[in-house]
């Protein structure tokens, strides 16, 4: 059955909004280019141990992620899609009338850059004040935030997404399967947590909840979500 958040991205595509939709700009994703090249790490492979082990960063990095990239390339060579930028493939490529190849893999490939960016060596703690008063008014504290958003990343079915968003003048946690994208249902992405198990299995094992609480005390980058969020 549809979640409200893939109904909700359904009716704003077939309303033909989402390619107005302007979207946080990643650093190596914001300009259209006849080949998409991998964005470069935000620090150093191992700068996230010992939450995050270097020799998962190797592999998701340098593999998972790299092989949304290659696909993506391969995907859209000669297309109309090739010479658009990465956010505008994803939101074009969305729904029953665009192409699910293409939106897959432009969609991991905008999630992973993004959740590269939403952790920081000596993260976590309490977010800067501007983001934190707008914490407070849409969920009442910072630790029930980080709950929600717990919560989503560890009862999330399968592979897939947790995410803080900015829906109007609030702001929300959801959660996405696989590859989609609350960019697709309107909204503002703030930061994510990666729930595949390509993410954690080589550190954590079937331990989601480890891995996801590590990642909310000790890497989330709450300065990154407050540079995202909209006036």
């Amino acid at each position: 059955m549809p979640t409200e958040l893939s109904r909700r991205g359904f009716l704003l595509a077939t309303a033909g909004t989402l390619a107005a939709l302007a979207l946080p700009a990643l650093p190596g994703l914001a300009h259209a280019s006849s080949a998409h090249a991998l964005p470069p790490l935000p620090y150093a492979d191992n700068a996230l141990e010992p939450v995050i082990s270097a020799r998962t960063i190797g592999f998701h990095y340098g593999k998972h992620h790299k092989a949304y990239l290659d696909n993506l390339n391969k995907l859209i060579a000669g297309r109309d899609y090739a010479d658009l930028p990465l956010e505008d493939i994803v939101t074009r490529s969305y729904g029953p009338s665009g192409d699910a190849a293409v939106f897959n893999n432009a969609a991991q490939l905008w999630n992973h850059t993004f959740y590269w960016r939403s952790m920081r060596p000596n993260g976590g703690g309490v977010p800067p004040q501007a983001l934190r008063e707008r914490i407070e008014a849409s969920f009442g504290s910072v630790d029930a935030c980080r709950q929600q958003l717990a919560g989503a990343a560890i009862a999330q079915f399968g592979s897939g997404w947790a995410w803080l968003v900015q829906d109007g003048d609030k702001l929300r946690v959801v959660k996405t399967g696989n590859a989609d994208n609350p960019i697709t249902a309107g909204l503002t992405p703030l930061l994510n947590v990666d729930v595949w198990e390509h993410a954690y299995y080589l550190d954590y094992q079937n331990r989601r909840a480890d891995y996801v609480n590590a990642v909310l005390d000790k890497l989330i980058d709450w300065e990154f979500a407050q540079r995202n969020l909209r006036a």
